[in-house]
């Protein structure tokens, strides 16, 4: 029965490309290849979505050559959304393993996006890696919010 509770209803209701791009002139055929990634969080408090926005930059020299960023903007049931809120502090307090959750799934569409964009170009051979949520998500995301219904 306990684990019921920490069940969170949600669906995937859009995705987004935020950025791509492809700079064949700082790539070189032969360098090392160094990966960054960065994650930004957002919520739509009136529609009881939150987002997460993947970044990734594959970079030689200090000169990104590929740089992708995806969106995943989820919509909340409301039963979960009203659980995260915390009134008396006006914060949504997103737990950490369910928001680990939805950056797994991000980074599992920017792997899609990536290979579709890429497709029929030299830069498919381009994989996005497995990554460790854990490292990119160490804690619940706290967002400051009123609401306004």
């Amino acid at each position: 029965m306990a684990e019921e509770k920490n069940k969170v209803g949600f669906a995937l209701k859009k995705i987004t490309t935020e950025q791509f791009a492809i700079i064949e002139s700082s790539y070189k055929e032969s360098e090392i290849v160094e990966l960054k990634a960065g994650l930004k969080f957002g919520i739509n408090f009136d529609n009881n979505i939150i987002s997460v926005v993947f970044s990734t930059s594959l970079i030689q020299e200090k000169s990104p050559f590929l740089l992708i960023a995806v969106g995943c903007h989820f919509n909340i049931n409301i039963e979960a959304w009203n659980s995260f809120y915390n009134e008396s502090k006006t914060e949504l307090i997103v737990p950490k393993g369910f928001i680990s959750h939805l950056v797994m799934l991000t980074i599992g569409t920017t792997r899609g996006v990536l290979h579709s964009k890429t497709e029929n170009t030299p830069f498919n051979k381009f994989l996005l890696p497995t990554l460790n949520v854990n490292e990119l998500v160490k804690k619940d995301v706290v967002f400051k919010a009123e609401k306004t219904k």
